[in-house]
């Protein structure tokens, strides 16, 4: 199994479902750290109720975007991490931090990707009127919310959804999609294509 760090920034609902699924499923040893740029982040208590190391790399201590990308980085490194799964980070990350860890990010995003990058993702949903919403899971790339799609989950807009109703029930999904796939990551069962991706199917005395 290879080497897992976490990057929060605020409640840390998917930090979560990551931990309680390495837990149950007996792959903990993975999990290195958990870094917050947010000193006040409740996902800190979280991964500490976990028993998981933690760190704060507080962005405002920074300059520069380019800085804290840098150090934060540089403290990334040092745990020598194969996967980097972003749960409720709020921060853009630079072309030359992506670069650094090409093929190591990954993400989820309260939307079906392509559609709705960026915030108020729920909100835009019903401003377009849509019948269907959702999460992705990708890896990162450069571009904002893009990169190639490992998993999506899929929920109806109702008739009376508000943004809040919605969000619930797309976090419900959040956590449902991600473990496995920073699963398969770990495990080294994640093929990609170019935007096309494969997860190959666990072995049985891993499942």
């Amino acid at each position: 199994m290879k080497n897992l760090v976490l990057l929060i920034s605020g409640r840390g609902s998917n930090l979560q479902s990551i931990l309680q699924a390495a837990r149950e499923q007996g792959w903990m040893d993975s999990v290195r750290g958990v870094i917050s740029n947010r000193a006040d982040a409740a996902g800190l208590d979280v991964a500490r109720s976990f028993g998981v190391p933690t760190q704060i790399m507080a962005h405002t201590d920074f300059a520069s975007r380019e800085a804290f990308d840098q150090a934060l980085g540089d403290v990334i490194a040092a745990l020598q991490p194969d996967v980097i799964a972003l749960c409720g980070f709020m921060r853009v990350l630079g072309e030359a931090f992506v670069t650094r860890f090409s093929g190591k990010l990954v993400n989820i995003h309260p939307s079906l990707l392509p559609a709705f990058t960026g915030l108020r993702t729920h909100a835009r949903a019903l401003e377009e009127g849509v019948k269907w919403h959702g999460a992705t899971v990708h890896l990162v790339s450069s571009a904002l919310d893009h990169g190639p799609i490992l998993a999506q989950a899929v929920v109806p807009v109702l008739d009376d959804d508000t943004p809040q109703s919605l969000a619930a029930r797309v976090l419900v999904e959040e956590h449902r999609i991600y473990p496995p796939v920073v699963r398969a990551l770990l495990e080294g069962r994640v093929q990609t294509d170019g935007l096309r991706t494969r997860i190959l199917p666990a072995p049985e005395h891993l499942s």
